[in-house]
């Protein structure tokens, strides 16, 4: 018995043994990541900056700029496959931590989107001075609020391109939106939703006003209450709207869109982009099954779907196909020596 007892321990110890160097063997990625300092006049900007194992020529570099949300450099690994894509077409990659996160100076709940702007502004200026990086070939991936930013960016800088997941259009619509989808999905009345709707009217009438937070707290309701750190945050750029920014662009654009976004109108965004944006620069890729980040529907609706994933196979955790349109279109951009 004790014998069984024995076997069955050991049998279960090399399971789970088995099972950890899985892990780490799938989460060990073909490249090399450095941790990075920039200065700024802001204060100080920590982040990762990623090359390939081995190369010989300069490389190109693609700037991460985040959406919205405390997001650290790597977003908790999420970019990390994308990362050793770009090592093996020989591009760099660079992302920072947002301000107030692991080291970064700062809250990024105080930046505006011009803030935002001048940061990856910075982080290009830095990118120019790696002596293994091509300045001709410097472009940008952005998600979601990055929508705003990017255009921005585009005027400032000469962008070799830019890679644009799910971009909102307009910040207000854009929240409109969000609200009324995911108050359907749950399952709320339309006397419900309508009261909601309302309800956002009135904050929004005080952000027009710039009302403070004091006079926003009086009206708030109690399981919708922002900080007064978010209200900051809000106030300071709920007037963005890409129409504006988006003739900007004067190299190509990849707008990447998932069909089951519940946070992004897709289809808005896609209608906008093609009206305005040159026609012989964009390239818009559509995916019916992806959401917001590029993860199917039925795993960003399973929480232990996801994390299962992105333990076993996180090369799989977003849907087929994205990575491999990222990697065609650059792989037909003019190579500049």
């Amino acid at each position: 018995m004790k014998k069984k007892i024995m076997i069955s321990i050991m049998m279960i110890v090399l399971l789970f043994g088995g099972a950890g160097l899985y892990i780490l063997e799938q989460n060990n990625f073909d490249m090399v990541e450095q941790v990075v300092e920039i200065q700024t006049s802001e204060g100080k900007l920590t982040g990762t900056f990623v090359l390939p194992k081995n190369y010989t020529n300069k490389l190109g570099l693609v700037l991460f700029i985040h959406g919205d949300g405390p997001i650290d450099a790597t977003h908790d690994d999420g970019y990390k496959p994308l990362w050793e894509r770009l090592a093996s077409l020989g591009y760099a990659s660079l992302s920072l931590n947002k301000r107030g996160i692991n080291g970064s100076e700062g809250n990024w709940l105080h930046q505006s989107i011009d803030d935002r702007v001048e940061e990856a502004r910075q982080a290009i200026a830095w990118a120019k001075e790696q002596p293994m990086i091509n300045e001709k070939q410097i472009g940008v991936w952005g998600a979601s609020q990055a929508g705003w930013v990017i255009p921005k960016l585009a005027k400032k800088e000469p962008l070799a391109f830019s890679l644009l997941l799910s971009p909102a259009i307009h910040w207000v619509s854009q929240g409109q939106y969000q609200t009324h989808k995911n108050m359907v999905i749950d399952g709320y009345s339309e006397a419900e939703i309508q009261d909601k709707e309302a309800y956002d009217q009135q904050v929004l009438t005080l952000l027009e006003k710039q009302a403070s937070y004091e006079e926003y707290v009086k009206i708030a309701r109690e399981n919708s209450l922002m900080s007064k750190d978010r209200w900051t945050f809000v106030s300071k750029n709920f007037l963005s709207d890409a129409t504006n920014d988006l003739p900007n662009f004067n190299s190509p654009v990849l707008l990447i869109l998932g069909e089951e976004d519940i946070h992004v109108d897709a289809k808005e965004t896609e209608r906008v982009y093609r009206d305005i944006v040159k026609p012989e620069l964009l390239t818009v890729a559509v995916f019916p099954d992806a959401d917001h980040s590029m993860l199917s529907k039925q795993t960003a609706n399973s929480n232990m779907q996801a994390v299962i994933i992105s333990l076993f196979a996180p090369r799989q955790i977003t849907i087929p196909g994205y990575m491999d349109a990222i990697e065609r279109f650059l792989k037909k951009l003019p190579k500049h020596t």
